[in-house]
This record gives C-alpha cells, structure tokens and sequence, in this order.
C-alpha cells in the first residue's frame, strides 16, 4: 500500500514538475512578446527585420536587426563547423579506441572543461587568439567572427562530445561484433555502423551544442568586436545579438524604442531557438519511425 501511494506521489510530483517547466517557459514567450511587440507601433516589423542599419541613438533611430541575425547566424555556424567534426571524432576515440584509464581520464577532462566560465574562455579569446589571429592574417584588428566561431566551438565541444560518446555507447554491442565478424575493418564498422546507428543521439548533441553557442553572450561580446554591420567575411568583427542585448540593456530608456527594440531580438532568439529545437525534434521522430 505505502509502495503504490509512494510511487503515486513520485509520478505526480514529476507531472507537475514538467508542467511547471512549460508554464515558465510559455510565461517568458508572452513577457517578451508583451515588450517586443510594442516597438512596431512606430517601427514596421519589415524595417527591424529587414534594415541594415542598427543606430538606436541616432537622429531619426535605426532598429534593423538584420546585421545581428547575421552575425549570430555567421559565428554559430563557424563554431559548428570547426566542432562538430572534432567532437565525433573525439567521442569515437573515447568510445572506441581509447583503453580504459584513459577512456576515464579524457571524458573527465571533458566534463571538466565544460566548468569553464564563459568569461575566462573570452579573456583567453582577447589576450592571446585575438593577437594570433591579426598577426596570421596580417588584420587591423584580431577581434573577428572567426575569433567567436574558435571560442564558442570550444565552449559547445564538451557537450557535444559527452552526449555523442553517450549515443554510442547505446548501440548494442552485438552491431559492432557483426560487423567484425563480417570482415569489416574496425574503421568501416565505426563509420557504416556505429555512427548511422547513434545518429539520433549525435543529431541531439548538435542540436544542444548549437543552442549553447547561439545563446553565448559574455564571451562573443568581448571577441567578436561588436560591429553592428553585415559580415562579408569571417575575418571581420560582427556583433551578436545576445551580445547588444547584454551591451546595450542597461542604457536603454525604459519604455523607449530602444529598450521595446532589445526585446524584439529577444522574441527573434527566441523564435530561432524554438525553430531549431522543433527541427530536431522532428528529425529524430523520423529516425525512430
């Protein structure tokens, strides 16, 4: 009897916790929209959108965003590349190759540097790759995109590689064993069974890893130069918007333009977050099925 009312309350205290998640969650979409949406009283949504021009003090002010989904848009993809690859095949070595006391000791290392504060990982972005990269690409300034794509690929790396080594250590062993015992190479199992077989997993580690770069403010605010303008190139500074919503929130007039502006590219963040966490969810629905 006190088992079955004990595992009652569990389920329950679990329903209510996840229905809480949901209701905050549902709670911060409708804040930002009730703040957000104030701005295209006086400022047309194809404008913010659209402009490429963002002047929020200037004489008449500009709120196009459009330089800073840019922005955001070019380091994401630029950490996602230089991660991405080097996380699976970390993980594959990990899970695969490596013995066991050093299996251990690298996916401590891992979670280890996960812990790393943002902010160091931005101080070490400015004081030492910064300098690098101008001297390399002979730049007037080392503070580029390809500056925040280095550091927020080392910021997504750690979980990437936790949760990929994850998936493939869910894949049954009998999949490696008769792929061996077909006469693959260990390297054909790993690429034509281990990793189609993990793909779910690993889409979701890059679906997470992505989220933890595009929501990243301290350390592409204090690398990536803060240029509000259309990147051309990786070699140039851009700004971000988590980056000019942390910068530019404590100046803004409460009930401005500008202050209804910085939470406009809230519901943009938001929106992108949604959409890419749906994406994902669809993707691995299709898996399964």
């Amino acid at each position: 009897m006190w088992q079955r009312w004990r595992e009652r309350f569990i389920e329950k205290t679990i329903a209510a916790s996840g229905m809480f998640s949901i209701i905050v969650v549902i709670l911060i979409f409708l804040f930002l929209l009730k703040e957000g949406l104030a701005l295209f009283r006086t400022v047309p949504m194809t404008d913010f959108l659209g402009g490429d021009r963002w002047y929020p003090i200037s004489e008449p002010p500009r709120f196009g965003v459009l330089p800073l989904i840019l922005g955001s848009c070019v380091v994401t993809l630029g950490a996602i590349v230089l991660a991405v690859p080097v996380s699976i095949a970390s993980a594959l070595f990990i899970s695969e190759i490596a013995a066991g006391w050093a299996k251990d000791a690298l996916k401590t290392g891992i979670e280890l540097l996960a812990a790393i504060p943002s902010v160091v990982l931005g101080f070490l972005g400015m004081a030492v790759l910064a300098p690098w990269i101008k001297y390399l690409f002979q730049l007037p300034t080392g503070l580029t995109a390809l500056t925040g794509s280095i550091i927020l690929a080392l910021m997504a790396m750690p979980t990437i590689v936790s949760i990929t080594e994850d998936a493939l250590a869910a894949v049954p062993r009998g999949y490696r064993e008769a792929a061996l015992a077909l006469g693959a190479t260990r390297w054909q199992m790993m690429s034509r069974v281990l990793l189609p077989a993990a793909r779910p997993g690993i889409l979701a580690a890059v679906m997470l890893g992505i989220g933890r770069v595009i929501g990243e403010t301290m350390a592409v605010m204090m690398v990536t130069g803060n240029a509000a303008v259309i990147p051309r190139s990786v070699l140039q500074p851009v700004r971000t918007m988590t980056a000019t919503i942390a910068a530019e929130m404590g100046e803004a007039v409460r009930g401005s333009d500008h202050y209804f502006a910085l939470f406009a590219i809230g519901i943009v963040l938001f929106a992108i977050s949604f959409l890419l966490n749906a994406a994902a969810d669809l993707f691995l629905h299709q898996e399964r099925h």
